[in-house]
């Protein structure tokens, strides 16, 4: 039975009798030719390569979070988040101080996600770098050169339940984006939407863990760029997937006008970002034991985390008079 929870808050020879019409060879020719073929043939050279980064970023451990360079990054973006991007990060107390805690994110801004670092900053700024945190990437970003070993000094691992759960069980505050690709890169008429990419894995974690959810909303970050669609169809093309990639939209965004899946980065527009803390989700204390291994119930604790998150959002989106300027 469902479970509901009710929310309180061949080359060959052509046979003379099967000729081609030249006009049929030719749009043959034109889709052997086409651009999704050429892009995917280009993926295909560099597989090896994409594959390697994607095992390398795998690899990780809780212990190369190093709090000196932490502050130090925080220090050099603090101008950025408040000139910048005007960021503001409301009830950063509602986040537990001395226990594990699942803080579940939506994911706005492309490659440069620039809500996660307003997000980072004026957490730090709150809790000192003694608190700590971790946030869950790509194995793909974890994988880059020096970029890859940079982020796990500031605390970021790969986004796999062993990490998380480990840093949970040491009592850390623990940052997941469940949406990952799809929602970093969903398009701009879905700025304002919660897209959770329909993915419990976060949900039975924090069962079995027995921590809380706290909902961390953003606004801002999806006006940096904009998405002109899902990308998924050109994503499924390109059989991207091996690559634990679900989306390659084309987006619009400084310096180079349109772009494949912001894969030449961007210049951020200056939006304001806005990012708001919901109150902590604690499932076992508000609707007794749940089985974690329960897919009614997981869907259940997914649809109310889900609604939280786009009560939270709507009402953000309705305090913003102007895209960027907010």
């Amino acid at each position: 039975m469902p479970v509901t929870l009710k929310d309180t808050s061949t080359a060959g020879v052509s046979h003379p009798a099967l000729r081609v019409p030249a006009s049929t060879k030719r749009k043959a020719k034109r889709r052997r030719a086409g651009p999704v073929d050429v892009v995917r043939e280009a993926i295909n050279t560099l597989d090896g390569r994409i594959s390697g980064m994607v095992e390398q970023g795998a690899e990780g451990s809780l212990d190369l979070r190093d709090p000196a360079v932490l502050q130090t990054f925080v220090d050099v973006m603090t101008p950025v988040v408040e000139w910048y991007f005007r960021g503001e990060v409301r009830h950063l107390d509602r986040i537990p101080e001395e226990r594990g805690v699942m803080c579940v994110g939506n994911h706005s801004g492309g490659v440069l996600i620039p809500d996660s670092w307003v997000l980072m900053v004026e957490f730090v700024r709150h809790f000192g770098t003694e608190r700590v945190s971790y946030a869950l990437a790509h194995n793909l970003v974890l994988g880059l050169p020096i970029v890859g070993n940079f982020l796990r000094k500031v605390g970021t691992i790969p986004a796999h339940p062993q990490h998380a759960r480990e840093a949970l069980r040491r009592g850390a505050a623990v940052l997941v984006y469940p949406g990952g690709d799809e929602d970093t890169l969903r398009p701009w008429s879905k700025r304002n939407q919660i897209h959770l990419g329909r993915r419990t894995g976060f949900i039975r974690l924090a069962l079995e863990e027995r921590v809380p959810i706290v909902p961390v909303v953003s606004i801002g970050g999806h006006e940096t760029l904009f998405g002109l669609n899902d990308g998924r169809r050109t994503a499924q093309l390109l059989h991207l997937d091996r690559f634990r990639l679900k989306s390659l939209p084309l987006v619009i965004a400084p310096p180079w006008g349109v772009s494949p899946g912001d894969l030449l980065l961007h210049i951020p527009l200056p939006a304001k970002i806005t990012t708001e803390v919901g109150e902590p989700i604690d499932f076992h204390k508000e609707y007794g034991e749940l089985d974690p291994h329960d897919p009614d119930v997981l869907w259940a604790c997914y649809a109310l985390v889900e609604h939280r998150m786009q009560a939270m959002l709507d009402k953000l989106a309705s305090e913003r008079r102007f895209p960027i300027i907010g």
